[in-house]
């Protein structure tokens, strides 16, 4: 029985390794490493899978595109004991500053494809979401471009240091401590 699904947004391929939007599916891969060496591919589940926490914990990246996600979440919430409030969906999010962190429970998509196709596809909104501040270009036109774009070194080393506050939450998180992470999370 698990009792957190802990899901990486991203799009599938090498080069989209490392941009902006998939900053959920390589934050998720790397803090996994942490709890079990490899995901498994899963065709039923359109996912990578893996497990961890005396298997209480699944852990699932999205083979398909990010606009596609919520195709995987249905099929997670449809054949496991999971409901949608056990998600804790890891994103990118144009709204907040570059690094910044946020963590919640609900809410709607604020204009991210991927959740507002998981909110389509499973009728949900009362997930849990972190969200990984990636900065706004500007102009909405440069959105598109702005999200498939990678880091620069200067901003690597501005994400690096979010992720350490991530990776010190972890442990809180997967244990559903999640005011406890919000204070880590949200202080700067």
């Amino acid at each position: 029985m698990y009792r957190l699904c802990i899901i990486g947004l991203g799009n599938p391929g090498k080069k989209y390794d490392g941009t902006r939007h998939n900053i959920g599916k390589d934050w998720l891969i790397k803090i996994s490493n942490q709890f079990f060496k490899k995901f498994n591919t899963k065709t039923k589940f359109e996912a990578e899978i893996g497990e961890s926490h005396n298997n209480e914990l699944l852990w699932s990246i999205p083979t398909n595109y990010m606009n596609d996600s919520g195709k995987t979440i249905f099929k997670i919430l449809k054949s496991t004991n999971l409901k949608s409030d056990m998600l804790l969906i890891i994103h990118d999010d144009l709204d907040l500053k570059l690094g910044e962190l946020r963590i919640k429970k609900g809410g709607g998509h604020g204009g991210h494809n991927g959740l507002r196709d998981i909110i389509n596809k499973t009728g949900q909104d009362n997930f849990m979401r972190l969200r990984i501040g990636i900065s706004h270009p500007g102009n909405k036109n440069d959105v598109t471009n702005w999200v498939l774009t990678k880091f620069s070194p200067d901003e690597k080393k501005i994400i690096s240091s979010s992720y350490s506050k991530f990776e010190e939450t972890i442990e809180l998180i997967c244990n559903n401590k999640i005011e406890e992470a919000q204070k880590i999370l949200h202080t700067r």
